[in-house]
């Protein structure tokens, strides 16, 4: 075991896990950050999707260790009141239907709008299409995505 300083959503979290553990299970396990989802533990599915300095990346795969200094978000920390230009085109356009997917879906579009404001469908299909929807919604997904990109340029 040993201890970690995370800065985990804009705060410094204190845990003492096995280096080796990935944060997602710090996250769900330790912090109570529930929001980011297990689903294939292979980094695969994209469930799991963390912004890692504002870089979408797994958290199935990302051991503690490998964090240091660099700041974590999770879907918890996207936005104080859920209110985030993607988080509301995903309520606008409805793209959930389980909704296992949707936070790594929502953290992907996050970080792909911060990189690119207004991507092309195919920068869109291309950023999203390591984060799989079992239930298929994917045209919603694209959906929201652009009209989270119009939200953000015209604000």
């Amino acid at each position: 075991m040993a201890t970690f300083n995370l800065n985990i959503n804009g705060k410094t979290q204190q845990v003492d896990v096995d280096p080796n553990t990935p944060i997602l299970w710090v996250l769900r396990d330790h912090l109570q950050l529930v929001g980011t989802k297990y689903g294939c533990g292979i980094a695969q599915c994209g469930s799991c999707t963390v912004h890692m300095d504002g870089v979408a990346v797994r958290a199935c795969m990302l051991t503690v260790a490998s964090v240091g200094n660099q700041e974590i978000t999770t879907i918890e920390g996207l936005s104080e009141n859920g209110d985030h230009p993607v988080q509301k085109a995903w309520l606008e356009v409805d793209v959930p239907q389980c909704g296992y997917c949707q936070a790594g879906q929502i953290m992907t579009a996050a970080a792909l709008l911060d990189k690119n404001p207004d991507p092309s469908d195919s920068e869109i299909e291309m950023a999203m299409n390591g984060n799989i929807c079992r239930c298929g919604t994917y045209t919603r997904i694209k959906k929201a995505v652009k009209i989270a990109a119009a939200t953000k340029t015209n604000a």
